[in-house]
């Protein structure tokens, strides 16, 4: 078990070498050259780590997003409530204008997440729908792997009999 729990170690030290080489613009000959290892290791490692970048864009937009998004939005509230307050309260003219216009920047910028808010929304539908794709793709994919295992299996029993409207046998060869 612990020989397991140091392999995985390795392999994530790796390709957190691997991104950051990549990030310092390396190309995946380079990273193999100085990471001591062969290209098709660097070219899995770079694979692996797309997907998983994918799945934690997906994660982001779906959990992380949406509950940030209203957290800008309870807090633009609440300063701009401030800002009301202090503009009301105050005698001096300058805090009462930096109060108004605090209130003003509050409300742009609600505005403009709101007004945004499709924007979120779109690129959750988007997540979920590509998310759903992939998911009917590999469905696909079994499915055909299936039928083309039970095509394979009938190729090697040999041509099947069937029966005509005379009622005689017809053979009958399954090439594709």
């Amino acid at each position: 078990m612990q020989l397991l729990n140091s392999r995985v170690q390795q392999i994530e030290w790796r390709r957190s070498q691997v991104l950051e080489l990549s990030s310092k613009g390396h190309n995946q000959s380079e990273i193999a050259k100085i990471l001591q290892v062969d290209k098709s290791i660097i070219c899995r490692d770079i694979s692996n780590l797309r997907e998983q970048s994918k799945h934690n864009i997906r994660r982001y937009i779906d959990e992380k997003l949406p509950e940030e998004y209203e957290k800008c939005l309870v807090g633009l509230t609440a300063i701009l409530k401030e800002a009301w307050n202090t503009a009301q309260n105050v005698q001096d003219k300058r805090e009462k204008i930096q109060a108004l216009s605090l209130a003003k920047d509050c409300y742009s910028m609600k505005l403009e997440l709101l007004t945004n808010a499709t924007v979120v929304d779109d690129a959750i539908k988007f997540v979920t729908h590509r998310y759903v794709q992939s998911k009917e793709k590999e469905r696909t994919l079994a499915n055909n792997t299936v039928i083309s295992n039970s095509v394979e299996t009938d190729d090697i029993q040999g041509p099947k009999e069937e029966n005509n409207e005379s009622g005689t046998a017809l053979t009958t060869n399954q090439t594709f």
